[in-house]
């Protein structure tokens, strides 16, 4: 199977933007043991101060589901859905070239 790629656009409450961050920031440990996560980057919009965006790459389908059912996962999107302003937009991709990211 192929590497996948995650974009998803988190989109806040008016003034929730920095506590979905910080709550980003604490879930981050979880993200880098995970075997199949390459690459998971959070930016903020310097455009929209509601918008936080995502982007994650997964070695495979198993990768992305593994992610999506760990426990801290759960636990992280119960702690930002009273945060959220609606459902987060998300782009499953395939990956085709890039610079800088692992291969």
């Amino acid at each position: 199977m192929s590497q996948l790629t995650v974009i998803a656009r988190i989109q806040a409450q008016e003034g929730k933007r920095d506590e979905i961050v910080a709550a980003f920031q604490e879930y981050f440990p979880q993200v880098e043991s995970e075997d199949g996560t390459r690459v998971y980057a959070i930016s903020t919009d310097t455009g929209d101060e509601t918008s936080v965006w995502v982007y994650e790459m997964y070695t495979d389908n198993d990768a992305l589901k593994a992610h999506g059912a760990s426990d801290a996962f759960k636990a992280f999107g119960g702690k930002i859905g009273g945060l959220l302003a609606g459902a987060p937009e998300l782009h499953i991709c395939t990956p085709v070239q890039a610079k800088g990211l692992p291969g």
